[in-house]
């Protein structure tokens, strides 16, 4: 979709349910695919998007980042992430059971400039960051969170997250563990669960629940 018209510009028909999409490089992309246990990668050629090859993953995959040259994806029960190649061997992996569970439903999941990894746990109500290598090394949670959905950064300091029932898009700045409302009802957001922010435009784009269009705001 262009970012100044609005218009599709090329369109993919795909399989399993289409839940996450990153890029990779300029010149592909990566879609999760739900209930199939598959990731699509695809090739950018101008304004056409291209089938790529196709990743078979461990699980119910639902997020998906980039770090380095791999990818990092989320699934629905344990492991609860990867890191994997273009090529689909897996690097690293999360567990945690029992008393020691971290992650209930991480849903979604974002790299900062930075390299840092954060994920956002619908189940929880939580933020978590990580290293590369999938050590935690912070957890943060807010009132202002209610089944946090998708996650993007603006800055290695600036995290927006769509808090569902809240009706927001809730700012974290993790040096100071502070948290702010950024958008809300009042600027039309109803059930946010998905975005992603352009940094050459300062644009960010949301997906709400129920409706087919996405919102643009300028920050």
């Amino acid at each position: 979709m262009s970012s100044q018209t609005g218009k599709v510009l090329s369109q993919l028909d795909l399989e399993g349910g289409p839940w996450s999409v990153c890029l990779v490089g300029m010149e592909r992309a990566a879609v999760t695919l739900r209930w199939i246990h598959k990731v699509q990668l695809i090739k950018i050629k101008g304004n056409t998007l291209v089938k790529d090859k196709v990743l078979k993953v461990s699980d119910d995959v639902r997020g998906i980042t980039t770090s380095g040259d791999n990818l990092v994806v989320t699934y629905i029960a344990q492991p609860w992430l990867e890191v994997i190649t273009t090529d689909g061997t897996v690097l690293h992996q999360f567990h945690s059971t029992g008393e020691s569970q971290h992650f209930e439903y991480p849903l979604y999941i974002t790299t900062s400039p930075d390299g840092t990894i954060w994920v956002s746990d619908g189940g929880y109500k939580t933020i978590t960051k990580m290293d590369a290598s999938l050590t935690i090394l912070q957890t943060f949670t807010s009132p202002l969170l209610d089944e946090p959905r998708g996650i993007t950064a603006v800055t290695e300091d600036e995290i927006l997250v769509c808090s569902r029932w809240n009706n927001s898009l809730v700012l974290l700045q993790p040096s100071t563990n502070t948290w702010s409302t950024l958008l809300g009802e009042d600027d039309g957001i109803i059930l946010p669960y998905s975005l992603t922010y352009c940094p050459q435009e300062r644009n960010i784009f949301v997906a709400t629940e129920f409706t087919d269009s996405i919102q643009v705001f300028n920050i």
